[in-house]
């Protein structure tokens, strides 16, 4: 009699063993056999979590707290590091306001575009070296138009060079308490040591809140005109989504993007951190459903406040990139759209809204002093992965 009866199908599972050959010579063989089959195993269960790695690993930062009493009404790794993009240069604002606030400079004071500036990455400003603006005007382009150049200048000019004011940036991060964050620069570009947790922004823009009421019409700009130039900001809660009066978004591949927003309906408000969303879309249906539910009374409050929350500086930020900007990001833009389809067609969306936009009009001149050895500003790339806000 044969060692094994194998079915027509060939199939492991209907394997016949006969029970006198297993006893001697067929036990090696047999040991063998199932070896091979538990490593096939084994491998095919490892092969598949890699696989769905992007899937099991789809959770991303959010947080939404009432901005008058701190109390939070929805968390999910809010102390986890994460790459703040563009939502930097709320820390880059906070320094300027202050700087207004001691006297160091006015919103008058001239801010002239410099070499350095000029060569920060993703310039949709048009602007060059030599040409100078007001200091409230820079504000507005680097808040609602996120222009990383504008940005690297008002820091040169209120920090007296990027290195002093990145000092200050960290300065100011400790005594607010932000435990889980390091500034490498002022704009927000890709510097693996520049990240932040969606509490410490929390923290920031409840800061930018109570201590500057009176800067509040920087975050409430839907659009800046540059020389002619219109950019938009890329906060569409600011037209669609009614009692939205700020702040910031952010967008590399290595952070998805990210947005810190303030809302107030009913003589309540509202602040909602998300980071890491795949699309636009995704973010800002996601922030306007979370601020829906929380005016609604559908959140819970029993999370303690805000500073309550624990930084995990153990964790390493997340590197979103091969998830959303390689030929991996079908799939996981997929995934994402099953988690959070509103919006989508033939889904319901959340901004439903339509607010008259407000556009903040630049004009600047030449500063004749400083525009020998102009460079060439870096084009933004066509791409849609391109940072900006």
């Amino acid at each position: 009699m044969s060692l094994l009866h194998i079915s027509s199908h060939a199939r492991p599972s209907l394997l016949r063993w006969h029970p006198d050959r297993l006893a001697d010579m067929g036990t090696a063989f047999a040991r063998h056999w199932m070896c091979s089959k538990m490593k096939r195993l084994i491998g095919s269960v490892l092969l598949g979590s890699l696989f769905a790695a992007p899937i099991a690993a789809n959770a991303t930062p959010v947080l939404v707290l009432d901005a008058d009493t701190h109390q939070v009404l929805v968390q999910e790794d809010a102390g986890v590091p994460w790459y703040p993009a563009s939502t930097t240069k709320l820390m880059t604002a906070f320094l300027t306001f202050e700087a207004l606030r001691d006297g160091e400079i006015s919103l008058s004071t001239p801010l002239t575009m410099t070499k350095k500036s000029v060569s920060e990455a993703f310039l949709e400003s048009g602007l060059s070296q030599g040409q100078a603006m007001t200091l409230e005007d820079a504000l507005y382009a680097m808040i609602v138009a996120s222009a990383n150049d504008v940005a690297m200048a008002v820091a040169e000019r209120v920090g007296h060079g990027e290195a002093p004011f990145v000092e200050k940036m960290n300065e100011a991060a400790r005594r607010l308490g932000m435990t889980g964050t390091h500034f490498s620069n002022p704009n927000g570009l890709f510097d693996k040591n520049n990240y932040t947790t969606a509490r410490d922004l929390a923290i920031l823009g409840l800061a930018i809140e109570k201590q500057f009421p009176q800067f509040q019409n920087f975050f409430q700009v839907s659009a800046v005109s540059i020389n002619g130039k219109e950019i938009p900001s890329n906060n569409l809660l600011l037209t669609r989504y009614r009692g939205t009066t700020g702040m910031k978004t952010g967008f590399l591949c290595a952070s998805g993007r990210n947005f810190v927003g303030v809302a107030r309906r009913d003589n309540r408000r509202l602040m909602v951190v998300v980071m890491g969303a795949t699309t636009e879309r995704e973010r800002n249906e996601r922030s306007a459903k979370y601020l829906d539910e929380g005016f609604e009374g559908r959140l819970p409050s029993s999370f303690g406040t805000v500073e309550s929350i624990a930084n995990r500086p153990e964790v390493k930020p997340e590197d979103m990139r091969v998830r959303l900007c390689t030929n991996q990001s079908v799939q996981y833009e997929a995934s994402r759209e099953a988690m959070y389809p509103m919006g989508l067609p033939g889904q319901p969306s959340y901004l439903n809204d339509e607010i008259p936009g407000i556009v903040h009009r630049i004009t600047t001149w030449q500063n004749e002093a400083a525009a020998a050895d102009v460079p060439l500003p870096s084009p933004r790339p066509v791409e849609n992965n391109a940072p900006r806000n």
